[in-house]
Parts: C-alpha cells; sequence; structure tokens
C-alpha cells in the first residue's frame, strides 16, 4: 500500500505553476497524496479553459508569494527576450525568399519547445517522506506560528556539506570530483535563490538584518538545514533552465538523493527542534514588510 504524503498545497489554494517555460497563476482543484511519486495536484489556469486543466507534480507548483511573482515576471521577459532574438537572427540568417515559406506557425513552436521543456521537467528529486513533513512543519513553524529559524545556524549548509563529503565513500576519483562539483553548485545555487525564492515573506526582515550584519560572508555559511532543504523542492525547475546535458543530469540526481539520504539519517543533529518566537516588534516589521 501506498503511504499518502502530507501535501504542501491545499484544495483551492492560490498558487503559481509551471507549464512550459513560463510560471501561471493556477488554482488547486484537487490533490492526490496518495501516488508513489509523491503529491499530484489537478490545477486550474486562470484565465485559460477548463481543457487546460491538468494534474502536475509538487515539484511544478510554487506558493503564492512575492519571490515566486519575481520569479514568474523574470522567466516571462527572459522569454520575451530570447523569442525576440531568435526571432531576428532567423530572419538575418535566411534568404527573402525562403522565410515565409520554411517558417513554422507559431503556435506548433511554442507547442515543440513545451514539449522539450516538460520532457526535462520530468527530472524529478525524490524527497523522502520524514523530509517533507519536515517542510511542512518549517512552513507552519514561519508562516503560521510567525517563528524564525535561530541564525546563524550551527551547522551551516556549508558545514553540513562538508560532513557529508568526508561521509561518502567514493568508487574513483571521478565520482570524488563529481562530488565536489555538485557540493560546490548545490552552494553556489544556495546562495543565489534565498533571497530569490526560499525566504517566506515573514523572513525578509531576517534576511535584511542578516545581510547587514555579515555582508562579506555567504549565505550557506549562515543557514543550515532547514533552508537547504526547501531548495530540493525548486531544483528541478532550477535544472530546467540549465544546459545540462543528459548524462550529467543522471550524475546530479544520484548524489542528491544521497545528500538527502544523508539529511533524513542526520535529521536530529542538522534540524532545529523548536524555532523562536519572533518578537511583536519584528512582527509588525515583517506584516508591513
Amino acid at each position: 500500500m501506498t503511504k499518502a504524503s502530507k501535501p504542501l498545497f491545499l484544495q483551492n489554494e492560490k498558487v503559481l505553476c509551471f507549464h512550459g517555460p513560463l510560471i501561471y497563476e493556477a488554482k488547486i482543484l484537487q490533490c492526490d497524496n496518495a501516488t508513489t511519486n509523491g503529491c499530484q495536484y489537478f490545477v486550474h489556469y486562470k484565465g485559460w479553459k477548463q481543457t487546460w486543466d491538468e494534474w502536475v507534480p509538487e515539484t511544478r507548483v510554487l506558493k503564492w508569494t512575492d519571490a515566486n511573482m519575481q520569479k514568474q515576471k523574470a522567466l516571462r521577459e527572459l522569454h520575451t527576450a530570447k523569442k525576440a532574438t531568435r526571432t531576428s537572427s532567423t530572419a538575418l540568417e535566411k534568404p527573402p525568399e525562403s522565410r515565409s515559406s520554411s517558417r513554422k506557425r507559431p503556435r506548433d513552436d511554442t507547442e515543440d519547445k513545451e514539449d522539450d521543456y516538460l520532457k526535462k521537467l520530468e527530472v524529478k528529486i525524490v524527497i523522502p517522506d520524514i523530509l517533507k513533513g519536515q517542510l511542512v512543519d518549517d512552513w507552519e513553524n514561519v508562516t503560521k506560528n510567525q517563528q524564525l529559524v535561530t541564525l546563524p545556524r550551527k551547522p551551516t549548509i556549508s558545514q553540513l556539506l562538508q560532513d557529508y563529503k568526508k561521509s561518502y565513500k567514493g568508487k574513483s576519483k571521478k565520482e570524488e570530483q563529481e562530488l565536489n562539483e555538485v557540493i560546490s553548485g548545490l552552494r553556489l545555487y544556495f546562495n543565489k535563490a534565498l533571497g530569490a525564492m526560499l525566504l517566506y515573506r515573514f523572513e525578509r526582515p531576517q534576511y535584511a538584518e542578516i545581510r547587514k550584519t555579515y555582508p562579506k560572508r555567504e549565505m550557506s555559511d549562515i543557514y543550515g538545514a532547514e533552508h537547504l532543504l526547501r531548495i530540493f523542492v525548486q531544483l528541478p525547475s532550477l535544472i530546467t533552465h540549465t544546459n545540462m546535458d543528459a548524462h550529467s543530469v543522471k550524475v546530479l540526481k544520484i548524489h542528491l538523493a544521497q545528500i538527502l539520504d544523508y539529511m533524513l539519517q542526520h535529521k536530529r543533529t542538522l534540524f532545529l527542534s523548536e524555532y523562536i518566537n519572533a518578537d511583536p516588534g519584528y512582527v509588525s516589521l515583517a506584516k508591513n514588510n
């Protein structure tokens, strides 16, 4: 019997959802948390006919936050810019007599690109159910209970990854080199993504204060497992915007799965058992932020 996963999104919740290379406003109509691949959501895209309603994996759904709306806007602008560049360069390269006859209809071109994108989106990072529960508890602590993670954390993300590296039993120098690249890339992704898409609104004043207090330190040297775990939810969508080949993606998935397994095994020492209560002044600042 399939063990049900605790859903991150609720029925009728307003969300953002990947479809093709872009992000759209959507609404959760149904949730199926008894699948072997984690929670699945039946979504309706605002402004689109019901024929576009579809079941999507949890990796394609984002919380309705200012950070994710900024991500939506950035992707739309990037897509528009790339489309304009493609159109102008194609027009210059082709002889005039061939432009009208060989050009694909925009609808076909878009559908092909969405098909390619969705194939890449099949990159799945399976988060263990216990860690999914950790993500839900983390969300409730911050957004509902108005609590915060104590910062700086011990161990930090950098320390966590280094400890994992020491425990790793690679079979060859090539595997160890791959691991070094994955760890370096994961830290880089985290440092870039934290302020853009990993924080809840309630945490933003704390983040601003941390950046002010530690201006020369990377955020992976400040934050810990609670925030690192959040990036595993976002990684599938981030990977689709890279030029990684199939082999590199496969290697990355293997190492990420092993890092998640390490975090699961050391859950008691890596994750906080209790978050701190924010004082009234902070709560007021966060609400007005």
